[in-house]
């Protein structure tokens, strides 16, 4: 009897190690999948970026300042290679992009100008679907990460590596400050 009931635990056991294992995997690959959804959106991002800039450029000529930030943000973000370098590196393009509106809004001729519209229209469509990818993937991330802190599963969260993801976040300082444009 005693035989029966320690291998009943025994199987139970292993079928919660499985199970839980394959949970983990699950969320990591949910993970996996929502950063490259958000990737795809970047990128988009990204190619977009240069012909905004060019745009501007045409009626802005003395803002090489400003165009040369959101360019180098630019770079810095699509050439992140870990997830916490993409992460600062999309924080800093998202304060140029706010600054490089701002120094549109002060030539009536650009925001007027068809292409600076339909460009500035499509990253705000582009936008708009970076910030729902981004909940995604925190809403994932989210989960994950308390399914690995919480007991039992921390135990195997320790087991098998299964480390902290982060989280996409924009760093308050930079999104709550106002944009200066001087002239």
């Amino acid at each position: 009897m005693v035989y029966i009931i320690v291998g009943a635990v025994l199987f139970l056991l292993i079928i919660w190690i499985i199970a839980s294992y394959n949970g983990f995997v699950r969320l990591k690959n949910s993970i996996e999948e929502a950063f490259s959804t958000m990737d795809v959106y970047l990128k988009k991002r990204y190619d977009l970026i240069p012909n905004l800039v060019e745009t501007v450029k045409g009626y802005a000529s003395h803002e090489k300042e400003t165009l040369e930030r959101v360019m180098a943000a630019r770079n810095m973000a699509a050439s992140a290679k870990t997830m916490d370098e993409r992460v600062e590196g999309e924080n800093m393009l998202a304060g140029t992009l706010k600054t490089l509106f701002a120094v549109a809004e002060a030539y009536p001729d650009l925001k007027a100008n068809t292409s600076f519209l339909e460009l500035q229209g499509e990253l705000r469509r582009i936008e708009d679907e970076i910030a729902n990818s981004r909940k995604y993937y925190n809403a994932v991330v989210k989960t994950y990460n308390t399914k690995r802190e919480v007991f039992p599963s921390v135990i195997i969260a320790g087991l098998f590596r299964f480390e902290k993801k982060p989280l996409f976040e924009v760093s308050a300082e930079e999104q709550r400050e106002n944009v200066k444009v001087q002239f």
